[in-house]
């Protein structure tokens, strides 16, 4: 690997995570405002078009053909951009203050879960170090999520014990999409995340409907959407567009065996971001924290030197 396109992929993964990290705390006075819904259809109807306009000129009307893919591509779409932005935020929202930190922490355990899936589903065994830091993930996210207290779940009703369940079903929502991806190998990373996003925008879409002709959810007023126009364009723009092109295109110079040790970056940046907004951390948040980002570090160290030939690291050491 040429040293060059290392640097760049990690300069690429770190822009990805950092945007991604500082979404959560930015999001936290907009929910107050706006559902998550509509904030969800404005946000990636916005980025599919997007997308939409580049695929055109990049690859031309033919790249919109799913073909025999369409089901599949749709559920996909329906697993990222409905599932997983509708239920991390409505989770964050739910938490209240902490709502963003514990939604940035409970990123980072998505490689834990991508390896329960594979072991449930697919055969492959755990070892003993995966084992232990999914173990050690944990007991970081329930210090985070309870502030070392474990009444704080049930603590006025179950409103945080939700929380936590929805954001962790977002997170099974991401981790589907993502190893769905590798069945799209044949595909540019262009064309799989436009025709995703685009079909999973429609789900969003019509959940819209539903909840608005039902009661559940408001159209949101015209001065709403110019008082959240600063945080929306962050998250169509820097969280959405570059972020995305960003991680995929740094994970392809770097592997993403290396690009998934970003992840911890995701937390980090929700903590600096909240505390500058005046957030007082718990001592417990910030020991659960410490132990899910090292949870994270050292089931990423082991796979890399179990699983990478030996010749591929003296190349990136050079």
């Amino acid at each position: 690997m040429k040293v060059r396109q290392y640097i760049l992929g990690i300069i690429l993964c770190l822009t990805a995570t950092v945007a991604w990290g500082a979404m959560f705390p930015i999001m936290a006075p907009t929910l107050k405002l706006i559902d998550p819904v509509y904030f969800t259809l404005l946000r990636y109807g916005s980025v599919a078009i997007v997308f939409a306009i580049l695929l055109l000129f990049i690859e031309g009307k033919s790249a919109f053909n799913p073909g025999k893919r369409f089901w599949k591509l749709w559920l996909l779409g329906t697993f990222a951009f409905a599932g997983f932005n509708l239920l991390v935020f409505a989770g964050q929202n739910l938490a209240g203050k902490s709502g963003s930190v514990i939604a940035s922490v409970m990123m980072a355990i998505q490689p834990m879960i991508t390896a329960l899936i594979s072991w449930l589903f697919k055969g492959k065994k755990l070892n003993l170090v995966t084992i232990f830091t999914m173990i050690l993930a944990f007991i970081g996210v329930f210090l985070v999520v309870t502030k070392g207290n474990p009444k704080l779940l049930f603590q006025g009703g179950s409103g945080l014990a939700v929380a936590t369940l929805l954001i962790f079903l977002a997170d099974l929502c991401w981790v589907l999409f993502t190893m769905g991806g590798s069945e799209f190998k044949d595909w540019s990373i262009l064309r799989y995340s436009t025709l995703t996003t685009i079909y999973g925008v429609i789900s969003v879409a019509i959940l819209t409907v539903i909840f608005t002709i039902f009661g559940v959810i408001s159209v949101p007023k015209v001065e709403t959407l110019v008082s959240i126009r600063g945080a929306l364009a962050y998250m169509i723009i820097f969280a959405g567009v570059i972020a995305v092109f960003a991680w995929n295109l740094g994970n392809k110079y770097l592997g993403p065996v290396n690009g998934i040790l970003f992840m911890n970056i995701e937390p980090v940046t929700s903590f600096i971001v909240v505390t500058m907004s005046g957030y007082l951390a718990t001592g417990a948040e910030i020991i659960g924290c410490i132990l899910t980002i090292a949870a994270l570090i050292i089931n990423n160290v082991f796979l890399r030197f179990q699983t990478e030939p030996k010749e591929v690291r003296e190349e990136v050491e050079d």
